[in-house]
């Protein structure tokens, strides 16, 4: 019995040789939805605006970058995924046979900080009618982009924050229930 055999990729940018950063902040939230379970013609489909029914299976179109570059053709798009790759804010790692995206150090570092920002301003603006919602949410996102969305709470000085604080400490781990007491009292002595 055979072993199948990797699928091979070629990276061609084509005419693509500069993003504007926005464009790149762009591309990579929406690679943050299927880092290393998904490739280039997924991330390419999310910023299309793609209706594919694997998009939808898997809520991808809920991602803030859905439908980016609406206007731009596939191989368009994928240029721009492929500049990234080439100039190392992304790259691939193979997933068994598949070749699959993955941050580098510096990507991660961008959508670190622009997911962050976006999970502040959702707390900020009250975006979930239901607090409960975005609280239950970060159980499920990475600690270091936790820690970053605790720090601008405690940098805004806003005691408002105080009471959804107390309620999403109950549900933590004690490394994360530590630092929200600890965001807490900041904000208290404000």
């Amino acid at each position: 019995m055979s072993q199948k055999q990797r699928v091979k990729y070629t990276l061609d940018s084509g005419e693509t040789h500069i993003l504007a950063e926005n464009e790149i902040k762009i591309i990579l939230r929406a690679a943050d939805e299927l880092i290393n379970n998904g490739g280039r013609s997924m991330l390419a489909k999310i910023l299309k605006g793609s209706k594919d029914k694997k998009v939808l299976e898997y809520h991808l179109d809920r991602c803030p970058s859905y439908g980016f570059y609406k206007e731009l053709t596939i191989e368009e798009i994928t240029n721009r995924i492929e500049l990234l790759i080439k100039t190392h804010y992304l790259k691939i790692e193979y997933n068994g046979r598949l070749p699959m995206l993955v941050f580098t150090e510096q990507g991660w570092e961008i959508e670190r900080e622009t997911f962050a920002e976006e999970l502040y301003r959702r707390f900020s603006e009250g975006a979930d009618k239901n607090t409960g919602n975005i609280i239950f949410e970060m159980k499920d996102v990475n600690r270091s982009v936790v820690f970053d969305v605790l720090e601008k709470m405690r940098n805004s000085g806003n005691a408002e924050f105080i009471v959804l604080l107390e309620a999403w400490k109950i549900i933590e781990v004690r490394k994360v229930r530590d630092r929200i007491n600890s965001v807490i009292n900041s904000l208290s002595e404000k």
